[in-house]
C-alpha cells in the first residue's frame, strides 16, 4: 500500500535533485543495444572506461548482437579491455547473447515485447546478469517500467532516515515503485538524478553542507 509520507518524501528529493542537475538525459547511446553492452560493461568501473570499450567496438562497426557472438573470445576481450575485468565481461556478454539468439532470435524489439516480470526472471537466470544489470536493461534499453536500484539509492535513503540500510534490493524497489507514478521517464530520471547526487556529493565521505538535500527536512 502507498503510504502519503513515503511518497512526499520520494517526491521532495526527486524536486530538489531534480532542480540542481535538471534533465540529465541518461542512458547516453545511439541503440538499445548499446546500452545493454553499457550495462554489463559498467559492472566495477567508471562510466569513461566504459566509453573508451564501446568506442572501440563502434569504430569496427561491430554493435550488432549476432557479430558479437560470431566474434572470437579473444578478440572482443582485447576490444573490451578499457572497462576491466574484461574477460569475465566478455563471458558475460556471449551469454547474454546466447539468452538473446535461444530466445528471441536475435530480435531486441521482440524480446522486450515480452511480459515485464517474465523476461526478467528469464534475464536473472543468465550467468553474470545480476538485479541491477537486468534492470538497468529493462529501463533504459528497453523502455520497460521498472526502477532501478544501486548503491547510491541505499546510501542516500539510508542517511536521510528513510530505510535500513540492511534493506534488500527487492525490498527497496518496491519501495520506490508503490510510492512513485508508474512512469519510465520517472524512473530514468530520478535513477540518474540519484547517481549523480551519489557521485557529487553523497560520497563515502559526504558533501552535506552543499548538498541540496540538506535542507529537505525528512
Amino acid at each position: 500500500m502507498k503510504s502519503k509520507t513515503e511518497s512526499c518524501e520520494l517526491s521532495v528529493i526527486y524536486s530538489r535533485l531534480n532542480s540542481h542537475f535538471g534533465d540529465l538525459h541518461w542512458w547516453p547511446a545511439d541503440s538499445s543495444f548499446e546500452v545493454i553492452l553499457g550495462a554489463i560493461l559498467t559492472q566495477n568501473t567508471a562510466w569513461q572506461n566504459v566509453e573508451r570499450a564501446i568506442e572501440n567496438l563502434k569504430a569496427l562497426n561491430l554493435l550488432e548482437p549476432q557479430l558479437l557472438y560470431e566474434m572470437d573470445h579473444r578478440v572482443l576481450e582485447e576490444l573490451i579491455r578499457p572497462s576491466g575485468y574484461f574477460r569475465i565481461k566478455a563471458a558475460r556478454i556471449k551469454n547474454f547473447l546466447s539468452f538473446l539468439q535461444n530466445h528471441y532470435d536475435w530480435d531486441l524489439k521482440k524480446m522486450f515485447q515480452e511480459d515485464l516480470w517474465k523476461l526478467r526472471g528469464r534475464m536473472l537466470k543468465i550467468k553474470g546478469i545480476g538485479k541491477e544489470t537486468a534492470d538497468s536493461i529493462l529501463l533504459y534499453a528497453g523502455h520497460r517500467p521498472v526502477f532501478v536500484i544501486d548503491a547510491y539509492t541505499r546510501r542516500i535513503l539510508s542517511r536521510h532516515g528513510m530505510i535500513a540500510s540492511n534493506i534488500s534490493y527487492d525490498e527497496l524497489q518496491d519501495y520506490f515503485m508503490r510510492n512513485l507514478p508508474l512512469d519510465v521517464s520517472i524512473y530514468n530520471q530520478y535513477h540518474a538524478l540519484i547517481v549523480n547526487a551519489g557521485k557529487t556529493f553523497c560520497r563515502t565521505v559526504p558533501l552535506c553542507e552543499i548538498c541540496p538535500l540538506k535542507s529537505v527536512g525528512l
